[in-house]
Parts: C-alpha cells; structure tokens; sequence
C-alpha cells in the first residue's frame, strides 16, 4: 500500500497545522462560531491551494506518472542508504506541479545542455528531458548509487531517458571534471552544500552566457525565517543571504512548493 506523503512544503504544514486547530475548536463548545468559522476558513485556503494548482497546469507525462508511482511506492524506509542531506524519503520527489516549472524552464531558455546536481528517481530529470529540443541533453549527478539505479531503470522505459547521462558521484568531483556550457541548472541536493555548488558555477565555465540556475527547497519548510531552524534550515537562510548580497547576480525566490530561487549573471 503507498503510503501519503506528510507535509514538507510551508503551505502543506501550514495545512496541516490549521486542520489540527479546527479539531480542536471543534471539541470545545465554549469557542465562538465565529472563530470556528475563521479557522475553518484558513484551513480549507491553505490545504486547497495544491490540489488547485494541480488541476490547472499541464498534465504530466505517461513515463513521469509512471515514475512518480513508483517512487511513491517504493520502500524507502527499509532500505539503508542515505543521502547527502539524511534518509531517502518519497518526499524528495520534484512532482507534478514541479516538474512542469521546470519543462517550462527549459522551453523558455531554449537549453539544449541541462545539468540537475541531486537527482533522487529522476522525476525533474525526466520532466526537462521531455522539453529539450532533438539532440539535448541531461547531465544528472547523483551521490547515491541505488537511487541513480532506481532512475536509470525508470529512464529506460521513455523515450525522452536516452537523452540523460547519469553521473554518480560526489557533486563537486562531477563538476570539477566536466565540460561546459550548460544554458539551464537544476540543483536539489544536500542543502549544506548549496553555495559551494553555486560558487564553483559562477567561477567556472560551466554557465553558457545568460544561463539560469534553479535551486530548489529555498524556503525548506519554513525553516530559514522560523525561530530555531534545523542545520539545514540554517545552510538555507545562509545560502539565500549570500546570494542575496552577490553582486554578480540578480534573483527571484518564488514560493512554488518548498521555494524554488532563480538565479543568472547580471
């Protein structure tokens, strides 16, 4: 049986948060209709907001659906391997909504050379290949070699796979030894090591002229603005503060599930 994913994005816990304090008004007869009333407003906006996102952008392809339930899936608890930022979860998947941004992304750049630095099964992976031009390509780097495994066999069953080369391997080795340009950069890896991975794309030529680099969990649950953020809620707010005072670049954080920042050269 799949199990639901729990609330890792700020609408969802928000969502969640709100669902709990409309139970508990519920029970207690001494509160005002009118702040039950209040309540259960704010919870149906917050937990309806995804679900309508979902029904008005694109659907996603056969292969990505076909993707997606497998990973949902997948017993990733039993298993012991680990990632660069902890335990690998159903919830590292990029999704739907996710996935479209980012085909749209390329698209709109025109890329025909795309790098994605953390992969997990390869959902953004798969969603970028689908909208390359004939002849593109996706260089995916992946630390863990059965999850790069999982997505391998999950490319081979779409056309748009063969258009992805697998990397494994610490990100930074990768990127030390490959060849530029890329017009387009995904980065959803360990969030400690997000402005190393950063740094050595603005100082190498890796980066076609105008490229964009999309990095993803900017807003990593609340964490970078809450009062006393995980270690990784901490790397997020330094990483989104030293690109905020970089000179070289220009940036938007957008609140598309747990934050996506855009970012190119000035």
């Amino acid at each position: 049986m799949t199990a639901s994913p729990r609330p890792v994005t700020p609408t969802t816990i928000l969502a969640r948060e709100l669902e709990e304090l409309a139970a508990l008004l519920d029970a207690d007869t001494a509160v005002s209709d009118e702040l039950v009333t209040r309540v259960h407003r704010a919870r149906d906006l917050a937990a309806g907001l995804d679900p309508y996102l979902d029904t008005c952008t694109t659907s996603e392809s056969a292969a990505l659906s076909t993707l997606a339930s497998r990973t949902r899936s997948a017993d990733w608890r039993s298993r012991d391997v680990v990632s660069g930022s902890g335990p690998l979860e159903m919830e590292m998947l990029s999704g739907h909504v996710e996935g479209r941004f980012l085909a749209f992304l390329v698209r709109m750049t025109r890329a025909t050379r795309v790098l994605e630095i953390g992969m997990f099964t390869g959902y953004s992976a798969l969603a970028m290949a689908e909208a390359l031009p004939p002849g593109g390509e996706v260089v995916a780097c992946e630390v863990d070699p059965y999850v790069a495994e999982f997505a391998q066999s999950c490319f081979a069953e779409s056309a748009a796979g063969s258009a992805i080369t697998v990397e494994v391997g610490p990100a930074l080795d990768t990127l030390r030894r490959l060849e530029g340009p890329f017009d387009l950069v995904f980065i959803d890896a360990d969030k400690t090591g997000y402005r190393a991975y950063v740094e050595h794309l603005l100082g190498s030529d890796l980066l076609a002229d105008g490229a964009v680099i999309a990095v993803d969990n900017t807003l990593l649950q609340g964490q970078p603005y809450a009062a006393q953020p995980s270690e990784n809620g901490r790397a997020i707010a330094e990483f989104n503060e030293y690109v905020s005072n970089d000179p070289r670049v220009e940036q938007v954080l957008i609140p598309l599930r747990d934050g996506v920042t855009l970012i190119r050269r000035t």
